[in-house]
């Protein structure tokens, strides 16, 4: 006999819709799977088995064959346990699946028959909405965040009897209550850190918020102890809050990856992500033969901090520049060709040499101009082509550090950076450009017109400070940021006169 169910599963960040169909004829007692599964899934024959006989079911001694359609896509993980094993059941009439008729259900068993939780509960929901499919039967831990899909009633079950029961009409459950009204994006939580914990620097909070405002990537450079990454890590904190159609972006990726808290049925912060500088290329941008998300995608929307830059290999640091310029990675495999959104920001952080002291007035550096040389030429200049601000960041003084006067909250910082990501939304509103670091050639020549004096002072400063050519659209980007935070429709001398200071790897940082 013949029984057939809906379920899904992940390819990239979205999901399919999988028919799952359960043959049970006479022969020989065997259990196949078909349908290009994974080594999970082959081995789901032994989890089902094993959860039907202990839920005090009965598991027919003959031949089963399970097929996953279409069979031409490559399926993996443990999701297809619950829809097997409801198939077999069906076909040997133990549930009735007339409510699984426009209905999805998936669910890793365990050998007692409980349900565990499984990945993209949320981007599971979506698919079910956009093919019309009303029910989904998910695990209890991953109900709350498929929830959030209005349209779609999600039915939490625990074991595969209560599942059963349900189907029997022996047990009602209720659906769970839709979520996004109450989860939505709301004002960063008290748990973020805050700049005003951050002792002097006033310099570098000016440079992170002319970042945050305009999109910019960052690098920070400065000697051991002096703040980089207490600053770096409160840089989400003054980033515009996340938009609906950003938080529902940014949980689907946690989603898919597993990371998503249960308590968390929708990201409302900005990611931050900081990995160690031994990941490989393939953790950075993502990969695997089933490839899957990779740091840059998981600090979408958010920030991805590189601390001690040079330190990373040198052709790890090269396959970022695609993500960089494209805001997403595309991964090709024999199996399949997937893309994954990736628009972060870049913050980076560095010493000036390898003892870090190159730059400290209280402390002598003991490199040699080699080192040094050797030292810095681990980051390409295509590289630092893509970072737009570049700041000095100093030991902290005592002085400083003894003050107790605080300085000013992330949430007034975020306001000005809001209000002048608001200008460039109104700016850019009828282009893909989400912000002025994005702006291409065309974009400056429209919207970073400067006059004489402005002019004067950006010839100076290439002619006699020792600036490369490629800073020049770089400069203009950000003094168009500067002056969005003024709200300034012009350009000024002043904003160009910033936007200078913010280019240290130009100014032949590492001259002695």
């Amino acid at each position: 006999m013949l029984a057939t169910v809906l379920s899904s599963a992940m390819l990239g960040i979205d999901a399919y819709i999988v028919k799952v169909e359960v043959d049970v004829s006479g022969g020989m007692p065997a259990f196949s799977t078909v349908g290009l599964p994974d080594n999970a899934i082959k081995e789901s024959r032994d989890r089902v088995t094993a959860a039907i006989k202990n839920s005090d079911f009965y598991f027919p001694p003959t031949r089963i064959t399970a097929n996953l359609a279409p069979a031409d896509i490559r399926k993996a993980g443990s999701a297809f346990d619950l829809p097997i094993a409801i198939g077999v059941m069906g076909a040997t009439n133990q549930v009735n699946l007339a409510r699984l008729e426009n209905a999805i259900i998936l669910g890793e068993l365990a050998l007692d028959g409980s349900i565990r939780g499984i990945q993209g509960g949320l981007p599971i929901a979506i698919a079910a909405k956009e093919n019309g499919i009303q029910d989904l039967i998910l695990p209890a831990e991953n109900a709350k965040e498929a929830a959030i899909v209005e349209g779609v009633n999600v039915y939490p079950v625990t074991s595969l009897a209560e599942a059963a029961a349900f189907l029997n009409s022996e047990k009602e459950i209720a659906p769970e209550p839709h979520t996004l009204s109450t989860h939505g994006p709301k004002a960063h939580p008290d748990a973020l850190l805050d700049l005003l914990d951050v002792k002097g620097q006033e310099h570098v909070k000016r440079a992170i918020e002319v970042a945050a405002a305009g999109g910019h990537n960052l690098i920070m450079i400065g000697p051991p102890g002096s703040g980089k990454t207490m600053i770096a890590k409160r840089i989400p904190s003054i980033l515009p809050r996340l938009s609906i159609d950003e938080s529902l972006e940014t949980t689907k990726i946690q989603s898919i990856i597993g990371i998503l808290p249960n308590d968390t049925p929708l990201v409302v912060t900005r990611p931050y992500r900081s990995p160690h500088h031994t990941i490989s290329d393939a953790g950075l941008i993502g990969g695997g033969n089933i490839p899957r998300p990779g740091e840059v995608s998981l600090a979408h929307n958010g920030v991805l901090f590189l601390d001690e830059l040079p330190e990373f290999r040198r052709n790890v640091l090269e396959v970022m520049r695609q993500p960089l310029e494209d805001r997403q990675v595309t991964i090709s495999r024999a199996s399949a060709s997937l893309t994954y959104p990736a628009n972060f920001m870049l913050v980076a952080a560095m010493n000036p040499c390898p003892c870090g002291f190159f730059s400290d007035p209280t402390r002598d550096c003991k490199c040699s101009p080699t080192q040094i040389q050797n030292y810095v030429s681990r980051i390409s200049g295509p590289l630092l082509d893509r970072i737009d601000i570049q700041v000095e960041v100093p030991a902290v003084k005592y002085a400083e550090l003894a003050n107790e006067t605080t300085g000013e909250p992330s949430a007034h910082v975020q306001e000005r950076v809001e209000k002048a990501r608001q200008i460039q939304q109104q700016r850019f509103a009828d282009t893909t450009i989400h912000a002025n670091a994005s702006m291409e050639s065309k974009q400056i020549r429209e919207y970073c017109k400067i006059d004489s004096q402005a002019q004067e002072l950006l010839r100076v400063a290439i002619n006699q400070l020792g600036l490369s050519a490629r800073a020049y659209d770089r400069i203009l980007k950000v003094a168009r940021t500067i002056a969005d935070l003024e709200r300034n429709p012009h350009i000024e001398a002043v904003h160009i006169s910033e936007a200078i200071q913010y280019r240290s790897l130009d100014r032949n940082f590492w001259k002695k």
